[in-house]
């Protein structure tokens, strides 16, 4: 069996993550209309009341549309064997700014939403690049 690189760790661990987002938001939504009212299948135009729900909502969308863009760089990296120190490090932080946008957006902490999802495009764009052979 073939080793994990970093890239597929980081990987899994932000699929993993990215898997239970929704957790904070539902249980928002059963406190707020009741277990059963919560199970059904939401309306499109249902929100929560509470804020902060609406906004982890928004921060699981994110990191979704997000993680469509990653994984498969990761996954790249790793089939092709181009896994390095610079792209190591830079799954671990896209990791770690996706966690901290989800929080800064819960939170809802405007500018530091956008410093954290911008390293984050940054560490995607530093897998791309070692894909094109460009770094």
């Amino acid at each position: 069996m073939e080793k994990m690189t970093p890239e597929l760790y980081w990987l899994t661990l932000t699929c993993l993550a990215t898997g239970l987002m929704w957790v904070a938001y539902i249980l928002n939504r059963i406190g707020e209309m009741g277990l059963w009212p919560a199970l059904r299948n939401p309306q499109p135009d249902s929100h929560p009341d509470a804020q902060w729900a609406y906004r982890a909502e928004r921060a699981h969308a994110n990191a979704v549309e997000n993680l469509v863009v990653f994984a498969p760089l990761a996954i790249a990296i790793h089939l092709l064997g181009l896994s390095s120190e610079t792209t190591a490090l830079a799954a671990t932080v896209y990791f770690f700014t996706r966690i901290a946008h989800y929080l800064i957006y819960v939170f809802g902490v405007p500018v530091l939403r956008t410093i954290a999802f911008a390293i984050g495009v940054i560490c995607q764009l530093t897998l791309a690049f070692t894909l094109l052979g460009i770094i």
